[in-house]
């Protein structure tokens, strides 16, 4: 399994939508796709929402952003992670 931040930025229509239910369809969403939530934030900033999330590649993790979008109309960016450790080792 694969690591990814999602940073989500609300629409005016999503902040009226805001609800635990619309938080709790986010992480059944992402369990379907084989994936898991670590952990969820709600952030000040250029962006409202951080997600750590794990999914089986690449592919899951583009189409659990776009699908997330649509369905909750926030705008989510998406990028892969690794610990610090497993960076060092790529770039050794």
């Amino acid at each position: 399994m694969a690591t990814f931040l999602m940073f989500g930025k609300y629409s005016a229509e999503a902040i009226k939508a805001m609800s635990p239910a619309r938080t709790q369809s986010t992480v059944d969403l992402l369990k379907q796709m084989g994936g898991a939530v670590t952990a969820m934030y709600a952030v000040l900033g250029e962006v409202d929402l951080v997600f750590v999330v794990t999914l089986p590649g690449i592919e899951a993790a583009i189409k659990a952003s776009v699908v997330l979008s649509k369905q909750t109309g926030i705008a989510f960016t998406t990028c892969p992670a690794v610990t610090v450790e497993e960076f060092d080792k790529l770039v050794a």
